[in-house]
C-alpha cells in the first residue's frame, strides 16, 4: 500500500525467437577464453585463425586508426556474416563482447583482462593484435611491419607523454589483484590507472612474441588455430627441471623472450616515429612541437626497461592469497645494497604452477605466523632495520663454520655447523637474544607479563584463589613457548624450569592443585 492508494503491477513477458545461449557466468582467466575460441572454430569447420581474429576484432571494436592502419579493416573477411553467427551463438559469448575490450572503470576495475596459469594478467586486446599482424604479414610472405607500435609502442609512447609531469616510476602500470584466483571475475587495480598498466604490457609483449614467432617463413603451414596457438603459449606444463627445460615460447618467459626481439631495436627512435604516425593519422602534428616530448620518452623507456626486462615478474602479495602482517611492519631505507633469500618450502621439490606454488607460499606464511609467532614471512634481522653492508656482515659471520672434537692425541670428523651462534664471542649474546625475540611476541599474546636475560625467562601471573582462567592462560603460554622453541631448535629444560606460588598457605592450594597435573618442574611454595 502507497500513500496513493493500491497499486497494481503487471508484468508482460516477451518471448522471441533468438538463438538459445547458456547465461553462465563465465570466469575471467584465459582457460576459459581458449575454450571459447574453441568453441567457434568447433562450429565453423575451416575457419582460418586470421578470419577469426579479424571477427573477434571487430566484435570488440578495436578497429581505430593505428590498427587499420596496419591491419585493414575488420570487416573484410570471407564469410563474415556466418562467422559474426558463430560468435554470438557461443555460449561464452560475454568474452567476446565484453572482456577483450580493454577499459578500467572509475572504479579501478579493469576489464579487458584475463588471469593466466603463471599466474600474470593479460590483456587481450594488443594480443590478438599481434598475433593477427604475425598471422596477416605470414599470409602476405612480407615482415610483420607494425608489430611493436600495435603491440607496445602506441600505449608506452602515449603514457610517456600523458605523464611526463610524474615521475617516470608513476607512468607505467600498475598491477592489481583478482577476486578470486581460483574462479576471477573482477580485476582491482593497485592504483590510478596510466595507459599501459602491467595486463596491457603483458598482452602487448606476449603478442610480440607470438606474432613474431607466427610470421617466420618456417612457421608452419597450415596455420595452427588460435586456441591450438594459445594453447601452446599459456597451458603449459613444467617438469621436475623446471624452466630450463620447459619450450622456448611459453608465457613465463615472455620477459627474456621480448628483451631477445627487441634489444637491438633503437627503442627511443622507435617510440618516437609511432608517436609521429599517431599524429599524422589523427591530424594532431602540432602535438610534436613539445620539447619536452623526447625527455619523457627517454625517461620513461628506462623505467619500462628496468621494470619490465632486468626485474623478475613479482606476484603480488594479494595475489598468492596473504594474510595481512601483524604488527607495524618498519620501513627499509631504499636502495637495497643487498637481498638474501634463504626460504625453501619442504619438501623441497618445486612448485611447477601458479595455484601450487599460492598454496606453499600461504603454508609458509602460516608456520610463520601462526607456529613461530612471527609477524610475516621475514627476517628477524631485517625486522629490526638492519639492511646493507650490516646485515652482510651478519651472514658472513654466522654461515661457513664447522667444528671437531679433540681430546689428546684424537680428533673427530669435521662438521658443519648449521645453527647456533659461536661461544666466547662479543656478539653471541646480542644474536642469541635476537633469535628470541619471537618469544616475547608468543607471551605478550597470552596476556603475560615476563622478565627475560639471554636464555632465562621469567614469566609471572596475579591468581585469584578461584581464577581457574588465569592459570589455564599461563599453562597455554608455556605450552606455546615449549612449541616454539621446538621448531627453532631450542629445548625447553623442565629440569630447570622452577615455579613459584606467591601467597598465604590456605588460599594457594587451588594453585597448586591445578599446576602439579602439569610436568613443569619443581614447585617451590613461598608463604
Amino acid at each position: 500500500m502507497t500513500p496513493f492508494g493500491p497499486t497494481c503491477f503487471v508484468l508482460v513477458v516477451y518471448l522471441s525467437a533468438v538463438s538459445s545461449r547458456p547465461t553462465g557466468v563465465h570466469l575471467r582467466n584465459m582457460e576459459s577464453f581458449i575454450e571459447a575460441v574453441q568453441e567457434v572454430e568447433a562450429s565453423s569447420p575451416g575457419l582460418s585463425p586470421l578470419d577469426l581474429l579479424r571477427a573477434l576484432r571487430k566484435t570488440a571494436g578495436h578497429d581505430d586508426m593505428m590498427t587499420t592502419h596496419f591491419l585493414g579493416e575488420s570487416y573484410n573477411i570471407s564469410g563474415s556474416e556466418v562467422l559474426e553467427r558463430a560468435i554470438l551463438n557461443a555460449s561464452s559469448f560475454s568474452f567476446f563482447d565484453k572482456a577483450i575490450h580493454h577499459i578500467v572503470t572509475d572504479r579501478g576495475e579493469e576489464r579487458g583482462v584475463v588471469l593466466a596459469p603463471d599466474g600474470t594478467t593479460v590483456a587481450l586486446a594488443p594480443l590478438l593484435l599481434g598475433i593477427e599482424l604475425g598471422l596477416k604479414a605470414k599470409l602476405e610472405g612480407s615482415s610483420p611491419v607494425g608489430i611493436f607500435p600495435v603491440t607496445l609502442g602506441r600505449r608506452l609512447g602515449l603514457t610517456f607523454l600523458s605523464l611526463q609531469d610524474f615521475p617516470a616510476s608513476v607512468r607505467l602500470g600498475p598491477n592489481g589483484c583478482w577476486d578470486d584466483v581460483e574462479r576471477p571475475k573482477v580485476y582491482k587495480l593497485s592504483r590510478h590507472a596510466t595507459l599501459a598498466t602491467d595486463a596491457i604490457i603483458n598482452g602487448g609483449m606476449d603478442g610480440l612474441i607470438l606474432g613474431m614467432e607466427l610470421s617466420r617463413p618456417a612457421a608452419p603451414e597450415p596455420s595452427p588455430a588460435l586456441s591450438d596457438i594459445l594453447r601452446g603459449f599459456y597451458m603449459f606444463t613444467l617438469q621436475e627441471e623446471g624452466l630450463d627445460a620447459a619450450a622456448d615460447h611459453i608465457s613465463p618467459k615472455r620477459r627474456e623472450l621480448s628483451k631477445s626481439l627487441l634489444e637491438s631495436t633503437d627503442l627511443h627512435s622507435a617510440v618516437m616515429e609511432t608517436l609521429a604516425l599517431v599524429w599524422k593519422l589523427e591530424k594532431t602534428e602540432w602535438i610534436a612541437l613539445d620539447t619536452g616530448v623526447g625527455k619523457a620518452v627517454k625517461d620513461g623507456l628506462q623505467e619500462f626497461v628496468h621494470k619490465y626486462w632486468e626485474c623478475p615478474q613479482i606476484i603480488p602479495r594479494c595475489q598468492w592469497g596473504a594474510k595481512p602482517q601483524r604488527g607495524t611492519p618498519v620501513p627499509l631505507s631504499l636502495p637495497l645494497q643487498y637481498l638474501y633469500v634463504h626460504h625453501t618450502y619442504l619438501p623441497s621439490s618445486p612448485c611447477l604452477s601458479f595455484p601450487n606454488c599460492s598454496r606453499n607460499m600461504r603454508s609458509m606464511q602460516r608456520f610463520h605466523q601462526e607456529d613461530r609467532g612471527w609477524e610475516d614471512i621475514g627476517y628477524r634481522l631485517r625486522g629490526l632495520g638492519i639492511s646493507g653492508t650490516v646485515l652482510k656482515w651478519f651472514y658472513s659471520y654466522l654461515t661457513d663454520r664447522r667444528f671437531y672434537v679433540s681430546m689428546d692425541t684424537c680428533s673427530s670428523k669435521v662438521f658443519d655447523i648449521n645453527c647456533g651462534v659461536p661461544q666466547g664471542s662479543i656478539l653471541g649474546p646480542l644474536l642469541f637474544n635476537l633469535y628470541m625475540l619471537p618469544l616475547g611476541d608468543i607471551i605478550r599474546r597470552h596476556g603475560v607479563c615476563f622478565h627475560s636475560y639471554a636464555d632465562d625467562t621469567q614469566l609471572y601471573i596475579a591468581v585469584s584463589p578461584d581464577d581457574e582462567e588465569s592459570v589455564n592462560v599461563l599453562l597455554n603460554c608455556i605450552l606455546d613457548i615449549k612449541s616454539w622453541m621446538a621448531q627453532n631448535f631450542l629445548q625447553l629444560n623442565q629440569d630447570k624450569t622452577e615455579v613459584l606460588v606467591i601467597g598465604s598457605e590456605d588460599k594457594r592450594e587451588f594453585v597448586l592443585s591445578k599446576l602439579k597435573n602439569y610436568k613443569l618442574g619443581p614447585l617451590i611454595y613461598l608463604i
